[in-house]
């Protein structure tokens, strides 16, 4: 069958590639074609769109991109149509993603969407087009789903696809001296500086996390870089600082240090998976900054904070994010007595997400979509 997917950041990448390797365990003749990047490539998929071509942070960037991202839908509509796929899949992504579900509803083309919209932080009213252009619809963290039921939704939580991802490698994930030696790194315990994946968040944020290196010459700092992103961005901003950037290593880099500074995303409960102490990091442009405080409205910032429904990692946010505050906070996660709270309350995390199987469990919903394209949907 065919399957038409879109995902538009590094983490949907990720989570699809997953996805796309467990339904083609279940369908023998699939045909991909996709918006993402190099992980679902690597799976199969035909890439119609990279991602790192569509992400844009921020409102004050969305409006500065309005031309390149009405173009982007205008090409997906067409490209669809062309295609003809039994099932579209959405990734998160709701500004782009919402738009192409509508018209692929008036259309009668099958819409699941895998990993819901952030709709209980903004946008509440967006359920009821929800409701109304999506087919299925496939939560990932437990508190979506009571969310949605106020809402009279039914909607099929899976659990989180990165305890699979995580599963997956860890029986491939280098141990610290292998590890050590293959990067020529000293032995001074290391720091992972996770600085995102897009380009504006990582010119505004590494620069505040490299500060880090001159207070603590003790310690060994180590970028992990973005594989969407060229080292010409790193080493610019680094600006002849004795600091690696590894690629494509991320859960071995993690898994080898003793903290993290994380910008917030998946990449916060990525680390707090993998047992790594940390400290999350977000700063943006002040427009975007001030907009996002009246509409948004959430307690924390990272998935760990939502989660667990409490600050069990500390969230340095905008002006909040600098040098002082974040040698403060990054001694904080070094104290042991500290950490051993911290990491008492991974555990508990972990629990909350349930088991692995959440990809897999995805790619049968998916799968049995595509097999009922011609029912008829109601609502």
């Amino acid at each position: 069958m065919k399957y038409y997917i879109i995902a538009g950041e590094a983490s949907g990448d990720l989570h699809a590639s997953n996805l796309i390797k467990e339904i083609k365990k279940i369908d023998h003749q699939v045909t991909i074609r996709a918006w993402g990047g190099d992980m679902m490539e690597k799976q199969g998929a035909t890439i119609v769109k990279h991602y790192r071509d569509l992400a844009f942070m921020g409102f004050a960037e969305v409006i500065l991109n309005l031309k390149t991202i009405l173009n982007n839908i205008r090409f997906c509509k067409e490209d669809l149509l062309k295609f003809k796929p039994d099932v579209l899949v959405l990734v998160d992504y709701p500004g782009f993603n919402l738009r192409i579900a509508e018209f692929a509803h008036q259309h009668q083309i099958k819409v699941v969407y895998y990993i819901s919209p952030q709709v209980w932080a903004w946008k509440q009213s967006r359920v009821k087009k929800i409701k109304k252009v999506v087919d299925r619809m496939l939560v990932i963290l437990p508190f979506e789903k009571q969310f949605y039921e106020k809402f009279n939704m039914d909607v099929d939580f899976v659990g989180h696809p990165l305890l699979d991802a995580i599963d997956q490698q860890k029986n491939s994930l280098s141990n610290q001296k292998e590890f050590r030696s293959r990067y020529q790194l000293d032995a001074r315990p290391i720091i992972s500086i996770l600085p995102g994946s897009r380009t504006q968040e990582i010119k505004t944020i590494l620069p505040i996390m490299m500060q880090m290196e001159e207070e603590f010459p003790d310690l060994q700092f180590i970028i992990a870089g973005a594989p969407s992103q060229s080292e010409k961005l790193y080493s610019q901003i680094l600006n002849n600082r004795n600091v690696k950037v590894i690629s494509g290593e991320t859960y071995s880099l993690l898994s080898a240090s003793v903290a993290a500074l994380v910008t917030s995303g998946t990449a916060t409960l990525e680390t707090a998976l993998l047992n790594i102490p940390e400290v999350v990091c977000y700063k943006g442009s002040n427009v975007s900054y001030q907009i996002a405080k009246r509409i948004i409205d959430v307690k924390y910032i990272s998935l760990v904070n939502l989660i667990m429904d409490e600050e069990v990692v500390k969230e340095l946010i905008q002006d909040e994010l600098n040098a002082s505050n974040l040698k403060v906070e990054l001694l904080n996660i070094l104290n042991s007595e500290k950490r051993e709270i911290l990491l008492m309350k991974y555990g508990l995390l972990r629990e909350k997400l349930g088991g692995i199987g959440a990809s897999a469990l995805a790619a049968k919903i998916v799968f049995h979509e595509a097999q009922n394209k011609l029912l008829i949907k109601v609502g």
